[in-house]
């Protein structure tokens, strides 16, 4: 037999699950107001930019046509990326979205990278690129795509784009962070300031110094 403590205890547990919100798995808080625009003058706090005063916002804090442009390929790696976050961008402060433009000349690499604060999603506009990520359990998940074909790269992954097509390629990517954060693998290593001492890369890649001091020389360092 159940004693009415033991139920009250129970229906109130019960109402604790209920009434308890789930924990967001958004990459951005969700926004308390119509919009932010974004004072890119001000310093940035924990979660965006101050707001602009509204009654200094103007129709043109909510257009934005710098992804129209392509980008210069004539990189080491033969790709440009173009961001639409909130530093270019200012009406996407607060609101969880920002996009990426990827230009790529034949050949081009965007290089193996991460996104620390958003999971990325992108659509083949044209070309014909390879794309892949790393899983945390060293899984390697890749597949070519054409025109019109779409990829997700879950949040924090290290992943990449090689074109593969004949001439040159295009995608483009959203994120659900106005600023995503990007973190390049090679210049993270090779090139940080002041410099990752070399006896952590010679024992993490197991070569010796010439070889660490050879790639620091490819990135400048």
């Amino acid at each position: 037999m159940v004693s009415p403590s033991s139920s009250a205890y129970s229906l109130l547990f019960c109402l604790v699950l209920v009434l308890t919100p789930f924990p967001s798995h958004s990459a951005d808080p969700d926004p308390l107001q119509d919009f932010c625009v974004a004072d890119l003058n001000a310093t940035f706090s924990v979660n965006g930019y101050p707001c602009k005063p509204i009654s200094q916002t103007t129709s043109e804090d909510f257009f934005f046509d710098g992804l129209s442009k392509e980008g210069n390929t004539s990189t080491i790696f033969g790709a440009s990326v173009t961001s639409g976050n909130v530093q270019s961008f200012p009406g996407l402060n607060t609101l969880g979205i920002s996009m990426n433009r990827v230009d790529f000349a034949p050949g081009g690499l965007n290089p193996p990278h991460s996104h620390p604060r958003a999971t990325e999603s992108g659509v083949i506009i044209q070309g014909k690129l390879l794309v892949g990520f790393v899983t945390t359990d060293n899984v390697f998940h890749s597949k070519v795509l054409t025109a019109g074909q779409m990829f997700v790269i879950p949040r924090g992954l290290v992943h990449f784009q090689l074109n593969v097509g004949v001439g040159k390629a295009l995608a483009f990517t959203a994120f659900n962070s106005h600023l995503p954060g990007v973190v390049l693998q090679a210049p993270t290593l090779f090139a940080s300031a002041p410099p990752i001492p070399n006896q952590v890369l010679t024992k993490a890649f197991q070569v010796g110094d010439d070889v660490i001091n050879n790639i620091k020389s490819k990135f400048g360092a």
